[in-house]
């Protein structure tokens, strides 16, 4: 598969998720103290991202 979602557990303990794309990280959350935070955080982003407007700031 060309992209996924990776939740790891960082050096400080917390959770977060990072979104690759042919082995290239695009981007990764905040760190959470639960699993399951990061869990809702991919769902959040799978339902709000679609629609979310781009902001050009150049």
């Amino acid at each position: 598969m060309a992209h996924k979602f990776e939740v790891y557990k960082d050096r400080a303990g917390e959770f977060r998720v990072r979104f690759k794309y042919n082995s290239e990280v695009m981007f990764s959350t905040e760190g959470y103290s639960s699993k399951s935070s990061a869990m809702n955080a991919i769902e959040s982003i799978k339902k709000n991202g679609p629609s979310a407007p781009v902001e050009d700031n150049s």
